[in-house]
């Protein structure tokens, strides 16, 4: 029952933020100017943050705040997705995909473990982020973080044991091998409820699988995948990869 008062209570504030939302970003303080919020920053997190990721930082769409359910105050603005900016992120992630599919499996599970690293070392302000921005009690939050991390874990293993058949031909001399190819470019669809750890359980298997991904959060917690996105673009500017390998697209229905 507890599930679906908060449920309903976030619904309720997404229509009104939706139907006033120009004067409660002019109007109400945001959370991430408030000295108790400080760690927002630690996860990258500002008053203005642009919610569309291909490489680069943009957004052409409305300025929204995130509301936090907690205290029905705006956490931080975000500027949305428009469909010309999905498509820009659909053409980068295609892109993306064919210099990755050609990388040796291992070596994509190296980037996906740095990756894991990278979300372990912000476990708690994710986590944070995650309670604040969805409503969930803290050690859910951190959890669902922890899942993300695990699953990191488990696909860097996964990278070294992507193995195809080896089958018996009726024609003498031959022999007819199995051979798996990546798909191109996933697109991940995550709901509010569990804003972080699903896009890993598809983003960690389809990369180091070759592909790139693609990822439509919910709106009501745009946040969540912005500071986990800022976190993977860390580790591709590192390692000199494009962008496009994970891109994000934070909107409404109309971009996905």
């Amino acid at each position: 029952q507890h599930y679906f008062i908060q449920s309903n209570l976030r619904m309720s504030l997404f229509k009104l933020t939706k139907n006033s939302r120009p004067l409660a970003a002019r109007c109400m303080s945001m959370l991430v100017n408030d000295p108790a919020y400080s760690w927002l920053g630690d996860v990258g997190i500002k008053e203005l943050n642009e919610g569309v990721y291909d490489g680069s930082w943009g957004g052409r769409g409305k300025v929204v705040p995130s509301i936090s359910p907690i205290n029905e105050q705006p956490i931080a603005n975000v500027i949305e997705g428009t469909v010309e900016d999905y498509e820009d992120v659909v053409r980068a992630s295609k892109e993306a995909s064919k210099q990755w599919a050609m990388t040796p499996a291992p070596v994509r599970g190296e980037v996906i473990r740095q990756i894991g690293e990278n979300l372990r070392a912000k476990l708690e302000p994710l986590g944070k982020l995650v309670s604040l921005e969805m409503g969930k009690i803290l050690p859910e939050g951190i959890g669902e973080v922890q899942e993300a991390v695990d699953i990191a874990d488990y696909a860097t293993g996964l990278s070294r044991m992507i193995n195809g058949k080896v089958i018996p031909s009726e024609r003498p001399a031959h022999m007819m091998l199995e051979q798996w190819h990546p798909l191109g470019v996933v697109g991940v669809i995550t709901a509010f409820n569990f804003p972080v750890a699903p896009y890993f359980w598809n983003f960690t298997i389809a990369s180091v699988c070759g592909n790139a991904c693609l990822w439509k959060g919910a709106p009501t917690t745009s946040l969540s995948g912005i500071a986990c996105t800022r976190l993977i673009a860390e580790v591709l500017d590192a390692n000199k990869l494009p962008g496009g390998l994970s891109g994000l697209v934070s909107g409404g229905a109309d971009v996905g």
